[in-house]
């Protein structure tokens, strides 16, 4: 049992470690809030710990539950507070009201306990510390406004109080300041960590926009070209054909010559279409590589591009190797929380492995931090993913191989080599057929 809680724990911290930055940003922040809660229960059973000699049974039983409750309750509302304040949830009202009940009520208490006898006057200082956590929770679950003037009044009643049991006015005016700067600096801590999960969040459906956004662009811009190539040449198809085919019915000879040039205008939109898909299907290497960079550094990703070999390869070479650039740029976008990313591009001796390739070899490495999971291509995607299909078949039409490797530094290596002999040798071949 002792081995598997461990397992269970290792395994839970194991996966917050390999999350996305966002995820353990969320992570850390939620449970420092949650640590409040258990700080204020330890505080508050180390008083008790101090008094318990001296109290009766009852004062011990009333102050155990009051402790409890009271922790209990500001766990639940730093939860659910956080939701709403997150938009997630309903604003949770009814917990708000039973927490700031219970921070009054045992204020009162202990105040109570303390003119009675019953307590001895450190018993102020802890109603001090319920004060000073109140704000935190309530500034998640009600404007500032609110949680100022809700703060206010109970900070108020207590110093009211605490004047009525003819303590010294020094300790009547520490019991206020220190509730007050106490309800300040908690309720600044749980706001602001609120606001930085919103603005987290934010980011991250602005980062999942821009890459919806850019593809749905590139599907606007086919279907542009698609519609400006073709729409015009079928609609003469049409019109010609209507005409051949009154032509024919009248026996005109003309019919035969409307239909050669329908077929003529058939021809030329195969071709127009081709041209269209070629230019589609078709990455510049040098244009791929200018474009990642200005889109991961508007991400906020410092990009660095190592180009050193990229002008003496082949036309199909660096179409392909622009293909591993994009897909690499949207995967970094897409599933990685990346700080910065290096693409290298170079030429180097020596064969490709499971390639068929000896000599030399075009080798483009796309490196970045923030990957999320074990074998996530370019930060996230898997590895069977069907854009790194995709580009696997592509190079291996070339004699090449393409590989994605995550370090235990978080960091993703997509390594693309392909044989640039090779390469340029078939780019020559299929010129010379094509010329017989």
């Amino acid at each position: 049992m002792t081995v598997a809680v461990e397992e269970g724990a290792l395994g839970w911290v194991e996966r917050i470690r390999r999350s996305s930055g966002p995820v353990r940003f969320h992570q850390y922040t939620r449970f420092t809030l949650y640590g409040f809660a258990a700080c204020e229960a330890g505080l508050l059973a180390f008083w008790y710990t101090a008094q318990s000699g001296g109290v009766p049974l009852w004062a011990a039983a009333t102050l155990i539950a009051l402790i409890t409750a009271h922790s209990v309750c500001h766990l639940l509302l730093c939860r659910a507070g956080l939701r709403y304040y997150l938009g997630s949830a309903e604003r949770p009202n009814v917990l708000t009201a039973v927490y700031v009940g219970l921070t009054a009520f045992g204020v009162a208490a202990l105040h109570a306990s303390v003119g009675a006898g019953v307590l001895d006057p450190g018993a102020v200082a802890a109603s001090s510390w319920l004060l000073m956590f109140l704000a935190g929770p309530v500034l998640l679950a009600l404007s500032i406004r609110q949680s100022v003037l809700v703060t206010a009044v109970v900070i108020a009643g207590s110093a009211l109080s605490v004047a009525a049991l003819d303590l010294p006015a020094e300790q009547t005016g520490y019991h206020a300041g220190s509730a007050v700067v106490g309800a300040a600096l908690f309720g600044f801590s749980y706001r602001c960590s609120g606001w930085m999960l919103r603005v987290v969040n934010e980011l991250e459906a602005a980062r999942e926009t821009q890459a919806r956004l850019a593809v749905a662009e590139e599907r606007l811009r086919f279907g542009r070209d698609l519609h400006d190539v073709l729409g015009r040449n079928l609609s003469v198809i049409a019109l010609k054909s209507e005409l051949a085919v009154q032509l024919a019915q009248r026996g005109s000879p003309s019919a035969v010559d409307q239909m050669t040039e329908v077929q003529r205008i058939a021809r030329e939109s195969q071709r127009e279409m081709r041209e269209v898909v070629r230019g589609y299907r078709e990455a510049d290497l040098h244009t791929e590589l200018v474009g990642a960079r200005g889109v991961l550094r508007a991400a906020g990703i410092d990009c660095r591009i190592d180009d050193s070999g990229s002008a003496e390869l082949a036309e199909p070479l660096q179409s392909a190797l622009g293909w591993v650039v994009r897909e690499g740029t949207t995967n970094v976008l897409r599933h990685a929380d990346a700080r910065r990313c290096t693409v290298r591009l170079r030429v180097v001796s020596g064969g490709v492995r499971g390639g068929r390739g000896t000599g030399p070899v075009a080798e483009l490495a796309m490196e970045n931090d923030g990957a999320s999971q074990p074998g996530a291509a370019a930060g996230g995607a898997a590895g069977g993913g069907s854009g790194l299909a995709g580009l696997r078949e592509r190079l291996a039409a070339l004699g090449g191989t393409l590989t994605g490797e995550r370090g235990a530094d978080g960091v993703f290596r997509l390594t693309a080599r392909v044989p640039a002999q090779t390469s340029a040798r078939r780019d020559g071949e299929g010129h010379g057929e094509g010329e017989r």
